[in-house]
Order: structure tokens, then C-alpha cells, then sequence
């Protein structure tokens, strides 16, 4: 039983094309923090997955996303307060817990100027964001309203969960940002 654990694991790494998946919102995030992060994880020699430098035009996004989340040992999930208001990035976080929890991928949060606290309960700038995704949702027919429903509570476990692994994240937040 133990040789075949090592083994499935060892098929596990052979199927990585990344060590690292980078998800994140890029208007809060992308121009600071992520930018310098990425560059230090290529500069250790990480293969590292961000959308803006591993997609190419014309691609289905979804699909390569997808993918990429798959073909990851681990990801790095930056929260931040825009976060929420992403449907992309909400669909990346439940698919990241997804895999964590079926292959043991390996994750880090990392908290950017939000309160762990408000993500878990979804307060603040995240209960405001799901206020308008479930505005969106009263505002179409009865034609996938019920998908969306059911969507929308997988986002609001994956933030529960993500949440509840601030102990072995990280906390950013200074007096000089929001």
C-alpha cells in the first residue's frame, strides 16, 4: 500500500507543468504585490502560472485556467479587496480547494489588506461583492438561476475554507493602505 502512495504521488509530480498557481484579482493586485512576487518565485526558479504571461490570445481562458490549476503543485491565492467581485477568481478558488482536497495540492493564502475575519463571513468589501452577484441573479430569467444559486453558495464555502487556513498564510496589512 505504501509503494503505491509513493507512486501515485510521484505520477502526481510528473504531471505538473507548474510548481506554483497564481490567483488573484489583477486591478488590486497585479501592477504591486503579484508582479514582485511572480518575479521572485521565476528568479528562485519556480515555474510559476500567471494568466497575463501564460495565456495566449484566443485561447479559451476557462479551459487553460482550468488546466493550469491542474497541472499545479501548489497555488498561491492573493485575497484582496476586489477579489470577490470576480467570478474568474471565485471559480479558480473552489477549483483549488477542489484539488487540495483530491491530491493533496498545497496552498497558501495570502490576506492583502482584508481582514481573514471578513473573508470567512464574507463582511465588508466581499458581502458587498456578493450582494451584486446575487443582484445579477434576480435580474435574469428562471433559465440557470438555479445554477448560479448553487454557484454562488460553492464561492461562499471556498471563502469559508480559505478562510479558515489563515493560520498557515499570510497577513498583509499596514496603516498606509485601506
Amino acid at each position: 500500500m505504501k509503494a503505491l502512495r509513493v507512486e501515485e504521488a510521484s505520477n502526481v509530480k510528473s504531471r505538473c507543468m507548474y510548481d506554483v498557481f497564481m490567483s488573484f484579482r489583477g486591478e488590486d493586485t497585479r501592477k504591486t504585490f503579484t508582479d514582485q512576487l511572480y518575479k521572485a518565485l521565476v528568479d528562485e526558479g519556480y515555474r510559476t502560472f500567471r494568466d497575463d504571461n501564460e495565456i495566449e490570445r484566443g485561447e479559451d481562458i476557462k479551459s487553460e485556467l482550468d488546466k493550469a490549476i491542474h497541472s499545479s503543485k501548489s497555488s498561491i491565492i492573493i485575497l484582496s479587496k476586489n477579489y470577490a467581485t470576480s467570478s474568474w477568481c471565485l471559480d479558480e478558488l473552489v477549483m483549488i480547494l477542489e484539488n487540495k482536497r483530491k491530491r493533496g495540492h498545497a496552498i497558501l493564502p495570502v490576506f492583502y489588506y482584508v481582514d481573514p475575519l471578513d473573508v470567512g463571513k464574507q463582511m465588508g468589501s466581499f458581502a458587498t461583492a456578493f450582494a451584486k452577484h446575487e443582484q445579477r441573479i434576480m435580474e435574469q430569467s428562471d433559465e440557470g438561476k438555479e445554477e448560479w444559486i448553487e454557484k454562488i453558495k460553492r464561492w461562499r464555502e471556498a471563502l469559508r475554507e480559505v478562510a479558515d487556513q489563515r493560520g498557515s498564510g499570510m497577513v498583509l496589512q499596514n496603516s498606509s493602505q485601506e
